[in-house]
């Protein structure tokens, strides 16, 4: 599997047939450096952790210009169709969904979601984090946007992540330092983790240092990629 990092909470996963965006915020997005249009090429799945429009980000666009499917709970589905997305698959927290190669399992995430549109703000669901497991391939955690929690460790027991991208920017997120207690404590055997949702604007951490610091002596592979560069695992 190669996992490419655009910046933000966005990720691309490309494995076997299948080329995966999880919440692809370009649009926007000061930390991402691409062109947008490449990065999608070929996408043939958007997984989206909640509904806040800079995880949201461009997926109406990319949706409609190349046909993808898009995973999310069941109101930003319907949100979603409602822009003119077609190709939807709605779930919700706790569910599991056969994309045809892979699996994706909503888990909890302890953060709010919804977007503000003429100054109304209206909820599109739960946060959640996001579970992808391939024949073959690591199973990859994307925790979107959250908080420490205790039953951290039932999804560590029920679904033994590999790979496990964890934000780090605080005020919206966890910080470093409680990022890397999560770590340590729940998901020790995880074989990497990845920073994200930090660097993007002035009131999130800058960068990942104070992350990796904490870090230190884990045992764990912390991998801090440039952006849009991928890293195989």
């Amino acid at each position: 599997m190669k996992i490419t990092w655009l910046g933000h909470s966005a990720f691309r996963l490309d494995f076997a047939d299948k080329v995966v965006l999880l919440d692809p915020f370009f649009t926007g997005n000061p930390a991402f450096e691409g062109d947008r249009d490449k990065v999608s090429e070929g996408v043939t799945h958007i997984l989206i952790t909640h509904g806040h429009g800079d995880h949201v980000g461009d997926t109406v666009d990319i949706a409609k210009a190349t046909g993808a499917k898009v995973v999310t709970n069941f109101e930003l589905c319907m949100y979603l169709a409602k822009q003119g997305v077609e190709n939807i698959d709605p779930m919700n927290t706790g569910g599991t969904t056969d994309q045809g190669g892979f699996t994706v399992t909503m888990v909890r995430a302890d953060h709010s979601a919804g977007l503000v549109e003429m100054d109304v703000n209206f909820p599109l669901g739960n946060a959640n984090g996001l579970i992808v497991k391939a024949p073959g391939e690591p199973t990859v955690y994307h925790m979107g946007d959250t908080d420490i929690f205790g039953d951290m460790g039932l999804i560590a027991e029920i679904h033994q992540p590999e790979v496990v991208m964890i934000p780090i920017g605080d005020r919206f997120t966890m910080g470093p330092e409680v990022a890397a207690l999560a770590i340590k404590r729940f998901f020790g055997g995880a074989r990497a983790v990845i920073p994200c949702h930090y660097g993007s604007f002035p009131p999130l951490v800058p960068n990942a240092d104070r992350f990796v610091a904490a870090m230190d002596g884990s045992g764990i592979q912390v991998v801090v990629p440039h952006k849009t560069v991928g890293v195989r695992v």
